[in-house]
């Protein structure tokens, strides 16, 4: 059975920065596409960033660029997602999820798995 488990999330002030976790299990991310997406009360999941399985390569949203930083250990399985210089737009549920896809990039649809999600609520 396959797992994603984020962890990580919580109340921060605008201008912190924050950390979170993804841990896969029942599946290898080496041959797996990951990406962090969000959602924030009353608005459409939004794709944050992900990292080709093939690749490697981080890919983020414009509306992240420059304060996000995807990162990836195959050998824990686990993918992190570093936010610095938190804002109160920051706020939202946010998701990892995995990908047979070489390149699902933003395509929400591309993704097989997905975790529960872990709540960042950034206070101004």
């Amino acid at each position: 059975q396959v797992q994603l488990v984020e962890s990580g999330g919580g109340l921060l002030q605008a201008g912190d920065s924050l950390q979170l976790s993804c841990a896969g299990s029942g599946l290898m991310f080496k041959i797996y596409s990951v990406g962090w997406f969000r959602q924030s009360p009353g608005k459409a999941r939004e794709y944050v960033a992900s990292s080709d399985y093939y690749t490697r390569r981080p890919y983020y949203a414009d509306s992240v660029k420059g304060r996000f930083t995807i990162s990836r250990d195959n050998a824990k399985n686990t993918v992190t997602l570093l936010i610095n210089s938190l804002k109160p737009e920051d706020t939202a549920v946010y998701y990892c999820a995995a990908s047979g896809y070489k390149a699902p990039g933003s395509e929400s649809h591309k993704y097989d798995y997905w975790g529960q999600g872990t709540q960042v609520t950034v206070s101004s």
